[in-house]
Order: C-alpha cells, then structure tokens, then sequence
C-alpha cells in the first residue's frame, strides 16, 4: 500500500504526535502527490503560515516516520534538495523512483 497504491484504496491510518504546526506540515506532506515535489515555502503557503519556510523545514525534520510521511518531496526553492535523514543520495533516489513511476503510469495508461 506505502510503495503501490491503488486507485480508490483507503488512506493508511496514521496516529502522529507533535505540535498542531508539525501535524499541518506532516498532513501537507500526505497531499504531495508521488512524483510531484514542493518547496518548503511551498509547504509553508499549504499550511496558512507562507512567512515560515524554515519552521516548516524543522517540522519536517522531527516527521517520525518519513517512510510514511515523504518529507522527500520537499526541495529548496532553487530546486537542490536539502537535508534527509537517510542521506541526499537516498532522497534523490526515491524522487527518481517515484518520477519514474509516474512515467510508467502515464504510459500505461496512453
């Protein structure tokens, strides 16, 4: 369900604990689709606070889950990528991964 969803499957339950602020940036998170990315001002404008780039990024920074919650879709406005958990490398592979999917499903579906 986390890697290959399925059109129309129901959203996986997630109990996450932290400030109501992380809880908005983790659920932004939830609403960037797999192979699209956002910048963390990007973020910031989805969860009401468009001045707070940088809090957004230390929310994303305490995402306990980010196998979950992909906090690997957020990207600096200059288009680098920027801090990761697992390391840069992982996080741009996972972008390609997921870039490569969407193209996939695009043919698929052509």
């Amino acid at each position: 369900r986390i890697f290959e969803p399925k059109a129309g499957a129901p959203p996986l339950p997630l109990t996450l604990h932290g400030t109501n602020f992380q809880i908005r940036v983790w659920d932004a998170l939830l609403r960037i689709p797999p192979g699209a990315l956002a910048t963390y001002g990007d973020v910031a404008a989805a969860v009401g606070a468009p001045r707070a780039a940088r809090a957004v990024g230390a929310a994303i920074g305490r995402n306990p889950v980010s196998w979950l919650v992909p906090c690997h879709r957020v990207i600096l406005a200059n288009g680098y990528l920027h801090n990761y958990e697992w390391g840069l490398a992982r996080k741009a592979a996972l972008i390609g991964w997921e870039a490569a999917r969407g193209e996939e499903r695009r043919s698929a579906a052509a």
